[in-house]
């Protein structure tokens, strides 16, 4: 046991922790965890906690191969909904089978693998997400009605916003959590609310997405409210969507931010089915500021990539169709890709468009705009196949 395993330890005596949990996503970001007694901890750090794997989509089905959990101990988080005595921790783990290799799916190594890779390039990226949810009423036995909490519009205040108290309960919970977000208002939609994170490194922005997924629904439950990050949950209000924010350093100091929209603008159509990835996601496109174009732009939100100059002063490019159903890890590693694609072959960016959704003149190439089409998109795509594995392909191709 190292010596950050060993401080681990003596934090959790001292603070009367009982439990933890082993936190992984599924191929699709969903959060999955086993819990542990703290006496279990050491032979969680020697070996890792053997579990069967068979159930969790892109762990193996039927003939799932046991897998290793490794908890990783600057993941640690209190969860602070937890009783104060006996209190609850969690930790991110890295997969492994039983000889130690890694499991091909974990889609948090294949983020950790494209970190490493823009690094070996003298590249350091940063980003940020934006995610929308919807808030509603639930029935007597806690099952969403599909009934919105309120219906206010785009940054109303209370009374109109019901939903003020939750999202502050949701930022104070994340605070204690180490997690700061930047900002949080009413979205535009009845019962629809934004939070917006500041910008960290790949990793550590991935895993407070997938956390704060897990704050709202719990928040929201205590308040008697369902949680909804569906893309398209109600027909003619607009759809929520994860806007992703990206920020690239180069080593000489080179500002590399247009070869950097080129690539994302080169390979979008081929990491759409990752960015949205279910049918519902496509019924979004080019409603209510939603791109349908594969266009950029530094002056008007709805096109595909808004080019925007950070608070810090850094030029960042901020991707705008995919949606909360997406896997973070996946897509801030195809981000990467795409982008190292257009610094390395030094695409071109296109001139910026700037008229809005219904003025579209001279028709430029859509978004896929259906599963199936996605799909298709995909498959043609050298970047897909080259940094996506072939389990996770075939999985997510079979997911509408």
């Amino acid at each position: 046991m190292n010596n950050t395993e060993q401080e681990l330890m003596k934090y959790i005596e001292e603070e009367d922790v009982k439990f933890i949990r082993l936190t992984f996503c599924d191929i699709f970001g969903t959060q999955k965890n086993i819990s542990i007694q703290r006496s279990e901890l050491p032979r969680a750090f020697e070996r890792g906690i053997e579990i069967d794997a068979s159930y969790i989509l892109g762990f193996g089905g039927d003939y799932g191969r046991d897998i290793w959990l490794h908890p990783e101990p600057d993941t640690i988080t209190v969860l602070p909904w937890r009783p104060e005595h006996g209190k609850v921790v969690r930790m991110f783990c890295t997969l492994t089978y039983a000889d130690g290799s890694s499991v091909e799916t974990d889609t948090r190594a294949l983020l950790r693998c494209a970190v490493k890779y823009a690094q070996s390039k003298g590249y350091r990226f940063n980003f940020k997400s934006e995610m929308q949810f919807y808030l509603f009423k639930t029935d007597d036995n806690g099952e969403n009605t599909g009934v919105p909490y309120d219906n206010a519009g785009y940054m109303d205040i209370a009374p109109l916003d019901k939903g003020e108290n939750v999202r502050r309960e949701i930022c104070l919970t994340l605070e204690q959590m180490g997690i700061k977000p930047q900002s949080s208002h009413h979205e535009a939609g009845p019962g629809q609310n934004e939070i917006d994170f500041r910008y960290a490194d790949p990793i550590t922005a991935a895993d407070n997405t997938v956390t704060f997924l897990s704050v709202v629904r719990t928040m929201a439950a205590r308040n008697g409210l369902y949680a909804d990050f569906s893309p398209k949950p109600i027909k003619d209000k607009p759809g929520s969507a994860l806007h992703i924010s990206v920020s690239v350093k180069s080593k000489t100091g080179e500002d590399v931010t247009d070869y950097a929209i080129a690539g994302i603008l080169h390979n979008i159509s081929g990491m759409t089915i990752f960015l949205n990835p279910t049918s519902q996601s496509f019924k979004r496109f080019g409603q209510h500021k939603a791109p349908k174009y594969i266009t950029w732009s530094e002056n008007n939100r709805s096109q595909l990539v808004f080019s925007y100059i950070s608070e810090t002063g850094y030029r960042c490019a901020q991707v705008r169709s995919s949606d909360p159903e997406a896997n973070p890890y996946l897509a801030f590693a195809l981000m990467i890709y795409a982008i190292l694609d257009g610094i390395d072959n030094k695409r071109a960016l296109p001139s910026p468009t700037d008229y809005s959704q219904s003025e579209t003149g001279a028709e430029p190439v859509s978004l896929p705009n259906s599963f199936e089409k996605a799909c298709i998109e995909a498959q043609k795509s050298s970047l897909i196949k080259e940094y996506i594995p072939e389990t996770v392909r075939s999985i997510y191709y079979e997911n509408k």
